[in-house]
């Protein structure tokens, strides 16, 4: 909610450039805002902005392409499916640091070393941009986004090239996310759930920029190359705009992390086999259960997988074990008269699974840790029907 009013008080402040006559002179200092993650999910990469200030005009505006509203129609099922719009806002200065004040994240301003020309022709660019035909973009998390728009105005303004000294080490795009949203935590689970083998690809230095902090780092130490030859900084200083208070961050109890359920339903499964072993007979509320969540989260993967334009998420392997076809199996596991299905369906259950654990142990594709005891437990429960069915067909066969 708090997001929703900040986009509408934002709107309030946009600052229509035809009306305003923006100087670019000789004192006029072009900056690149970077600002630290915060809590919220939106937020938790961190966020880049230009800035361009002119003591002598009194200008002092902030190009931000990271505006967007959860009131656009239909706003999650385009996030998910890779068509959200987002739009680049001009305001104030004094109206884009409070947000990052009250959200408790640092900011920091690399001042650019442009030319004069550079300056200009950076300024065109961006208010072209800004023209209403132009502002709205169709946003992608890895390749598209605030972070890297900005940078791509900047160095296509620039005269000759940058290069870069690659300072971060190298990682994949599913370790860059790591590495801000936690190893253990369920917002990770989530994300390596649906990111596919394309997310385990290591990034290159110009694709690790989609992260704010990384592109700062790697404006920190570049140079710029001009056509004559010659080398100069592209950052001349960094500034702190805004500083983070020291917060003693909560530590999430042990039983709530995404490895310790998984294994404790783990053990449950484990309990309930061996009971069912005993009695001859399955419990099918929790293979009802089992089904029916292992199945929901097959077809969010399917559904990505073929209709979501989101690159990461292609060819996931997690197919394998997050099987979609597990809600029939949910509905069958109550009829009776048709539980022979089961029987032929397990068969071809019992070998993606073990495909599964074939691909975890290879690291074809990265499974989060915490899958690992779901995936035993899915195949432990599959094998345990296999046997019991197996046992009553063949038992009837006798009989006759």
């Amino acid at each position: 909610m708090r997001r929703i009013i900040l986009f509408f008080c934002i709107s309030l402040f946009l600052i229509d450039l035809k009306s305003q006559q923006l100087s670019v002179g000789d004192s006029a200092v072009f900056s690149l805002i970077t600002c630290s993650p915060g809590e919220e999910v939106y937020s938790k990469f961190g966020h880049t902005a230009i800035r361009i200030k002119d003591a002598e005009s009194g200008t002092d505006v902030v190009f931000n392409y990271g505006i967007f509203s959860f009131e656009t129609n239909n706003f999650y099922y385009k996030f998910i499916k890779g068509e959200t719009d987002y739009l680049l806002g001009v305001y104030d200065t004094k109206y884009f640091l409070p947000e990052y004040a009250m959200r408790n994240s640092m900011v920091w301003e690399q001042v650019l070393n442009l030319s004069l020309t550079e300056k200009r022709i950076l300024y065109n660019i961006l208010v072209e941009n800004y023209e209403p035909q132009n502002r709205v973009y169709r946003y992608n998390f890895a390749f598209d986004n605030c972070s890297t728009r900005p940078r791509d105005k900047l160095l296509a303004a620039l005269h000759g090239y940058v290069i870069f000294q690659d300072n971060s080490d190298a990682k994949t795009f599913r370790q860059w996310v790591g590495t801000y949203v936690g190893t253990d935590t369920w917002l990770k689970f989530g994300i390596d759930l649906v990111f596919g083998i394309e997310a385990d690809r290591f990034a290159s230095v110009s694709e690790s920029s989609f992260l704010p902090e990384v592109l700062m780092s790697e404006f920190q130490t570049a140079q710029i190359k001009t056509p004559d030859g010659q080398n100069r900084k592209l950052v001349t200083e960094r500034n702190i705009l805004v500083e983070k208070k020291e917060v003693i961050e909560e530590k999430p109890f042990w039983l709530y992390k995404p490895i310790s359920i998984s294994g404790l339903l783990l053990l449950i499964g484990i309990i309930i086999t061996i009971w069912d072993n005993k009695r001859k007979h399955h419990y099918v509320p929790f293979d009802f259960a089992l089904m029916l969540l292992t199945g929901l989260g097959g077809l969010i993967v399917f559904y990505l997988m073929f209709f979501s334009v989101h690159p990461l998420v292609k060819y996931n392997l997690n197919i394998l074990w997050l099987n979609p076809l597990n809600l029939i199996v949910a509905i069958l596991v109550w009829i009776r008269p048709l539980r022979i299905v089961l029987f032929y369906y397990q068969i071809l259950n019992i070998l993606l699974l073990a495909a599964a654990l074939f691909v975890f142990a290879l690291s074809t594709q990265d499974f989060n840790i915490a899958s690992f005891p779901i995936i035993v437990l899915l195949l432990m429960r599959s094998t345990s029907w296999f046997a019991l069915m197996k046992r009553r067909i063949f038992k009837h066969r006798d009989l006759k």
